[in-house]
């Protein structure tokens, strides 16, 4: 009977020293895929960044922090900002951004995507209050590049590069948006004010240009008369009074003054 139990003994040691040595394997053998680095803490010191691929550290005394290298994208919240003229807006915008060092990202900020988050969000209300409302609506590429640049300054410190900026809504109040719409209309009609005077001016220079026209050749002035005849017979006008031309009997005046004086001769 004791040798029995002695073997069961004998046989739980045996695979309770198997369990721990799968545990302390398991616990030492990382594996870190190829978008991740691996940031290795030995008593407290960190040692250079590991991966990709399997990585053994010495459980207990190592500690392994993994590190996302790929792009992340970040929704900055809705921001209720006062522009430079007095004008309150919402704004929003969206980051790019990745780890460049991972040692910094882990050393050097608590929480970096955090950190990221609070800073793009002052920067935001910051740079588009120093806009008036005009430039935030027209000049949004330029704000985005300066954010872009402003962010990625200050979170170089922190092992992170932002690539990329983008304003995406604005907010305005009730009465702006009907104050920008009462403008639009203004601008549309101030733009069909000067096209058609200016079409206007045109046609006043071809009229000019056609009056000398007849005034230097006669006939030009019979021909438009007879197509103005024409464009009114088309009509099917029940009456028609047509004012006879004078100038026509100007080529019959001398002949008629000749055969006078010939008379008088006689």
């Amino acid at each position: 009977m004791f040798e029995a139990l002695e073997g069961v003994l004998g046989l739980g040691g045996y695979l309770g020293a198997i369990i721990i040595i799968v545990l302390i394997l398991t616990s030492a053998i990382k594996v870190i895929p190829e978008y991740q680095r691996g940031v290795v803490f030995r008593l407290g010191r960190v040692t250079e960044p590991k991966g990709p691929g399997i990585v053994v550290i010495i459980p207990i005394i190592d500690r392994l922090i993994k590190v996302d290298l790929r792009v992340l994208t970040m929704d900055v919240p809705v921001q209720e900002v006062l522009t430079k003229d007095n004008v309150p807006i919402k704004v929003n915008a969206v980051v790019y951004f990745r780890v460049i060092d991972p040692i910094k990202s882990v050393v050097a900020v608590e929480n970096h995507i955090m950190a990221t988050s609070l800073l793009s969000q002052t920067t935001l209300r910051s740079v588009v209050g120093r806009c008036e409302l005009d430039e935030v609506l027209s000049e949004r590429e330029r704000i985005n590049v300066e954010l872009q640049k402003i962010i990625d300054e200050r979170t170089d410190p922190w092992g992170i590069k932002v690539s990329a900026v983008e304003v995406k809504e604005l907010e305005l109040p009730e009465n702006m948006k009907r104050a920008l719409a009462r403008q639009a209309e203004a601008e549309r009609e101030r733009r069909a004010k000067i096209i058609n005077a200016e079409g206007e001016y045109q046609a006043a220079e071809r009229l000019s240009a056609a009056a000398k026209l007849m005034e230097v050749s006669p006939v030009t002035l019979q021909l438009r008369y007879l197509q103005t005849l024409k464009e009114m017979s088309s009509e099917k006008n029940a009456t028609i009074i047509v004012p006879f031309p004078v100038e026509l009997l100007k080529a019959f005046l001398p002949a008629a003054g000749k055969g006078n004086s010939g008379n008088g001769d006689q």
